[in-house]
């Protein structure tokens, strides 16, 4: 018997070894192609002059759509900002999701608007509109407000969709801020990939926003956050954004853009039935069921990644609202892995197939699992007396000091592109940081990962609250986000 269970014990601690191994090897390679990507991405662009999008009449046509459910205290501001982008040939549409508060009376105040006749083409199916606002105020003339009964932030988008006609259409999340030229940017990888490529879709950079000086929706100073929490994710998005899914554009395999600020090709958008409803992770599964449809139909097509800082958002500062954020985030995967497993390792699908949707697969869905069943597999060693302290240790040291040398690598990454935090203690708080991100915030995203996948197992669907600051004044008009 203790025979049979030693030969157990050797084969679940080399499979945690190999598993470990595999995943750090998939991120340093993931490391190496963003290098490749960015230096490439960098140096191609480095003397282009955006402004000429700014007067040229080929300029195409974009449309920004921004869902907005109860954003009363904000919405007069985030609208301001999106106003106010760097474009001459864009439309800015607010769909009101049925908000239950003064959403929709402030903006019509604060923009003169009134009621028009409208002509609901339903390319989409969708909850019925109510009614269509513009301003009567002509420096407002590319404003459209859509107020709809309530069905959802997928619903929302899908009518702000179906009420455009522009060649692209720009999904933001209404309470994040984007850049100036945000537009200029994110648009013209749809322009010089078109002789070969259809660009399909595209994203950008997100940057956390807590603690920084917003004024009229314009971000005026960029600041590290203050608290310990924000901090850490502002590791996290870096290693995600700058290290992981430039990576995956290099490699043709990537199958999410943020929801808080990507761009499509409208066209696309519609032929493969817009935005799924009833399900948690609508944005990367939008970009799967994109990416199948032109690979069914053996269409060449590229989706793309940039590394420029486009859009600031706000991210959880208390660690309920974190984790409810984030079991939603699994949630989600789950669903687009599934709902598309038809793609895995599947050659059809070339690199989206053969890579992406194995990784995420493998390193995103079960990587948690897996991890959490070594700890288990551990606690239970200990307890029967047949623990190897030595393996234990020797592992646990490796995970440490690699993850700490992925986050410095991210935070180099930072510093040589962007260099958004210009104070030498910034950069200095987050190498901090990164010492202690192992120990205190990687178990808090494994539990949600965890609880995420106790709730895709039970049906849940519920999206659950996700409270945010918002614009609140500082000191005189100073407001952070």
């Amino acid at each position: 018997m203790i025979e049979f269970f030693n030969i157990l014990r050797f084969i679940a601690e080399n499979a945690i070894i190999v598993f470990t191994f595999l995943i750090f090897g998939s991120y340093t390679i993931l490391t190496v192609f963003s290098a490749m990507e960015m230096v490439h991405y960098m140096r191609k662009n480095s003397f282009v002059d955006y402004d000429v999008l700014l007067t040229s009449p080929l300029a195409p046509s974009i449309s920004i759509i921004a869902p907005a459910y109860n954003e009363g205290k904000t919405i007069v501001d985030n609208i301001r900002s999106l106003l106010s982008l760097h474009y001459n040939n864009f439309e800015v549409i607010i769909v009101n999701d049925g908000s239950t508060d003064d959403t929709i009376q402030k903006v019509i105040d604060a923009y003169d608007l009134v009621k028009v006749p409208f002509v609901y083409l339903e390319r989409i199916q969708t909850k019925p509109v109510k009614a269509v606002y513009q301003s009567r105020n002509k420096a407002f003339k590319n404003l459209k407000i859509i107020d709809k009964v309530n069905g959802g932030k997928s619903d929302a988008m899908n009518v702000g969709i179906s009420f455009t006609d522009c060649q692209f259409v720009a999904i933001v999340d209404v309470d994040c801020v984007l850049v100036d030229n945000a537009l200029q940017l994110m648009v013209k990888p749809f322009l010089e990939e078109q002789s070969y490529n259809r660009v399909i879709a595209s994203g950008g950079v997100i940057r956390v926003a807590n603690s920084c000086h917003i004024e009229d929706g314009r971000i005026i100073d960029i600041r590290l956050p203050r608290k310990y929490l924000p901090k850490m994710q502002v590791i996290e998005y870096t290693r995600a954004f700058l290290m992981g899914r430039m990576a995956w554009s290099r490699l043709d395999g990537l199958l999410l853009i943020s929801g808080a600020f990507g761009m499509f090709d409208r066209e696309i958008l519609l032929k493969s039935g817009g935005y799924s409803l009833n399900i948690v992770g609508e944005d990367m599964e939008l970009v799967v069921k994109m990416r199948r449809y032109m690979a069914e139909r053996n269409q060449p097509y590229k989706v793309t990644y940039i590394p420029n800082p486009l859009c600031w958002t706000e991210v959880p500062e208390k660690r309920k609202i974190l984790i409810r954020q984030r079991d939603r985030w699994t949630r989600g995967n789950i669903e687009s892995i599934f709902m598309h497993f038809k793609i895995f390792f599947n050659p059809k699908y070339k690199s989206f197939g053969m890579l992406g949707h194995p990784y995420w697969f493998f390193f995103e869905w079960l990587a948690p699992i897996i991890e959490f069943l070594g700890l288990l597999y551990f606690t239970i060693i200990v307890i029967l007396g047949f623990h190897n302290w030595y393996f234990f240790f020797l592992l646990l040291a490796f995970v440490y000091f690699f993850a700490i040398n992925l986050s410095y690598f991210a935070i180099l990454f930072e510093e040589l592109s962007y260099h958004q935090y210009k104070k030498r203690r910034d950069m200095l708080k987050l190498m901090l940081i990164a010492l202690i991100e192992p120990v205190l915030y990687h178990p808090m995203v494994l539990y949600s990962s965890l609880k995420g996948n106790y709730k895709y197992l039970t049906g849940e669907k519920s999206w659950g609250k996700m409270e945010r600051k918002g614009f609140v004044a500082e000191a005189g008009k100073k407001k952070t986000k």
